[in-house]
């Protein structure tokens, strides 16, 4: 191959070189992401490489690359996971979990488990297994119930995650948290339980009945007492205006004692002044006390000149 025919091909030696390249790239390394992690085996001997980036490998059959997400997942659970369990006092309720786990060691996550299929098939078994022992310890008031304060979910909750954490040991598997996402009753217990939370309403409403008519049953007596200690002291200050009005009375009789005849006069003008208040006509006999007083010559008083 003379020069000129090298320089007129180079374009298309330079692409199968770059293309050879890439290839050998390809074969010759892999990519690890910021949220992944791989595991490398050679000849069935795995080793964990963490660091992102773009690492060597020889190919296959000599070594094989597994990678494993780092991030925290979630599952639910698969076949079962609505499944009816039974409460410390032998009631039925139907429970759904969740759980939130990580790949904290992916060098035992592939030794013992080899994928995250079959970790999370045998994680479903555990949570199946947890979920029931959990629920097991608790009485059927201690999870379903209208009182905040008597409920134990948070407690389970915690119980299922201690018994995950337990189960999932030395398995590379980090437990995040576990949740109740579903909780129900089978349709056999519903109107048992309606009918007890309807009987703890009314209890419930009773004593608040009962409450308020104690309460209102306090009001009337203070009422009553109040209004009793009001009326005595009124009476004790009438008796006393009255106590006063007789004492200035008998004062007023021995005045009348020492003139009679005034006495009599002023009491037939108090009798005119009752009689005559307003615009009146009135026939009259003068010769009748108190109209005595208004005859010619008696409007002096008796005795005056």
């Amino acid at each position: 191959m003379g020069k000129s025919d090298f320089f007129k091909h180079w374009p298309t030696m330079l692409l199968g070189l770059i293309v050879a390249m890439v290839l050998l790239t390809a074969v010759f390394s892999f990519q690890v992401n910021q949220t992944e992690v791989a595991v490398v085996t050679t000849f069935g001997r795995p080793e964990v490489v963490s660091d992102a980036g773009l690492h060597f490998r020889w190919p296959f059959p000599f070594q094989k690359v597994y990678f494993f997400d780092r991030r925290i997942r979630c599952y639910e659970g698969s076949s079962g996971k609505l499944e009816e369990t039974s409460t410390k006092d032998g009631h039925n309720i139907i429970a759904g979990i969740y759980v939130n786990y990580r790949i904290s060691d992916a060098g035992q996550f592939f030794s013992k488990l080899k994928d995250v299929t079959n970790a999370e098939d045998l994680l479903n078994t555990m949570m199946r297994s947890a979920k029931n022992t959990a629920f097991g310890q608790y009485d059927f008031n201690q999870i379903v119930n209208t009182d905040p304060k008597k409920l134990e979910l948070e407690k389970i909750q915690n119980d299922i995650k201690a018994g995950l954490i337990r189960d999932t040991d030395g398995m590379g598997i980090d437990i995040i948290g576990v949740g109740i996402n579903t909780l129900g009753v089978p349709k056999t217990i519903t109107d048992k339980v309606f009918d007890r939370m309807v009987a703890e309403r009314k209890q419930f409403a009773d004593k608040n009945l009962a409450e308020g008519k104690r309460e209102a049953k306090e009001i009337r007596i203070k009422a009553d007492r109040e209004k009793s200690t009001m009326i005595a002291e009124a009476e004790a200050k009438a008796q006393k205006i009255r106590a006063e009005g007789d004492a200035a009375a008998v004062e007023f009789y021995k005045e009348f004692e020492k003139q009679p005849e005034l006495a009599a006069f002023l009491r037939k003008l108090d009798a005119l002044r009752n009689v005559m208040k307003g615009r009146t006509t009135v026939v009259l006999d003068t010769a009748v006390p108190p109209f005595d007083l208004l005859k010619p010559g008696a409007a002096a008083l008796p005795g005056a000149k």
